[in-house]
């Protein structure tokens, strides 16, 4: 058994990046995942965290050789033993986005087999990297402070100081009382209204546990399954939000795109490579409150047929009162697993933008099985979105085209867009 390395520091050549907001580093013939440094740059760190086996953690604490990408961090809360807010605030925003593409492009080689340079770009409404998020949702302490989590820790930062999100989002939140163990959302919507709501803390059922929900869900389940109660502190609750000449207006606590800027982006992305026709079948998995639904529903027209397919009631309840003009779009408020067998076949197109573990082998074969022409998948993790395209391939189809976008700046996080057609389609281009 190896010496436990919790503590020790060790100088460091950093290599390149790894999927998760670390670099890569060698030590005595151990890993070291290692946080706050840039490729290429020599390094002091302390190791975090050892479990034994072939890695450990670490944060560099003193840089020995600077990398010229480096810049003063943006975020002053999430530097070594702080929040897990900003992995990258210490790296210029051209080389966040090469440390993505490299992980993206590094990932889909590994798990897909697909062999392509993914170049990141940039949406509307970034700037400088901060204040580009539209919502977000705080921890409360057990002496009623909210905050952030700790990076990899229970532990909690008070300083409402992460720039991710504008600085006039959290006036007055932390001289507002709060019970501990409550979640605060923050939500500022297309208007620039904001909107906030204290989540209570979760009952404790009898065997201990609790259920946090999944991305998506308005009231976030307990283990009995009562939805967790929540008040609005601020503003209706209600934020509005628009993608083109549409406008939803949903619960502060549902799932949007985090990005003021990635609604629109991506649904025009979709619309493009869906090529819809008017009187086709189309799927929206995962849909949500039916944001790409809407992008399509014009093109199949009346004569088509749409199924958006979501599992949050509370989404499915937004999603119909916002497309309640176009009749060729049905909402199901089910699981998608459970709902595939019932929809519509065989359809022309299929969009699904799944949870951040991916979709699966079941839901993809039971997709492919359909029979769909062409397939838009979203994925907002690089690892399962590699795994559900490699899953694609094994079922006869083929990547048309791949783009990703930096809907995270700041963090090691990055949305990715696949097309996938069947190779019977004659596709022109494909990997």
């Amino acid at each position: 058994m190896s010496e436990n390395w919790m503590g020790r520091h060790l100088e460091l050549q950093l290599g390149n990046p790894g999927h998760g907001g670390f670099v890569i580093a060698r030590h005595e013939g151990r890993v070291v995942f290692v946080r706050h440094g840039l490729p290429g740059e020599r390094v002091t760190a302390v190791v975090t965290e050892d479990r034994g086996g072939s890695f450990c953690r670490a944060d560099a604490i003193e840089i020995r050789d600077e990398s010229p990408e480096r810049v003063t961090p943006v975020c002053p809360i999430s530097g070594p033993g702080g929040a897990g807010c900003c992995d990258f605030s210490h790296a210029s925003l051209r080389a966040q986005r090469e440390m993505k593409s490299q992980v993206v492009s590094e990932q889909l080689a590994r798990l897909a087999r697909v062999r392509k340079t993914v170049d990141v770009e940039e949406l509307p409404g970034t700037g400088d990297g901060t204040g580009w998020r539209n919502r977000v949702r705080l921890v409360v302490d057990e002496e009623g402070h909210p905050g952030y989590h700790v990076y990899r820790s229970s532990g909690i930062v008070t300083d409402l100081a992460c720039p991710q999100i504008k600085s006039g989002a959290y006036d007055g939140v932390a001289e507002q009382d709060w019970n501990p163990g409550s979640e605060v959302q923050i939500a500022v919507d297309g208007a620039g209204e904001r909107h906030i709501v204290e989540i209570a803390p979760p009952k404790v059922s009898k065997t201990g546990r609790t259920n946090p929900g999944r991305r998506g869900t308005m009231a976030r389940r307990t283990a009995r399954g009562a939805p967790r109660t929540e008040r609005v502190v601020r503003g209706s609750g209600r934020p509005v939000e628009r993608v083109g000449d549409r406008e939803w207006s949903l619960a502060a606590t549902g799932f949007w795109q985090a990005h003021r800027g990635a609604a629109e982006t991506y649904s025009e992305v979709v619309a493009e490579w869906a090529e819809i026709s008017q009187g086709d079948v189309a799927w929206d998995l995962y849909g949500g409150v039916g944001v790409f639904a809407a992008a399509l529903a014009d093109a199949c027209g009346a004569s088509g047929h749409l199924d958006c397919v979501e599992s949050s009631r509370q989404a499915v309840a937004d999603g119909k009162a916002a497309l309640a003009d176009l009749p060729q779009v049905h909402f199901h408020g089910v699981r998608v697993e459970r709902a595939i067998s019932t929809l519509r076949t065989p359809p022309r197109v299929v969009v699904l933008d799944p949870p951040r573990s991916g979709a699966g082998p079941g839901v993809i074969d039971a997709v492919t099985t359909a029979g769909a022409e062409r397939i838009v998948h979203v994925g907002c993790d690089p690892a399962s979105f590699a795994r559900d395209i490699g899953l694609y391939l094994g079922q006869g189809y083929r990547v048309h085209e791949i783009r990703a976008f930096d809907a995270f700046p700041l963090t090691h996080h990055v949305e990715c867009l696949a097309l996938l057609v069947r190779a019977d389609q004659g596709a022109h281009s494909g990997y």
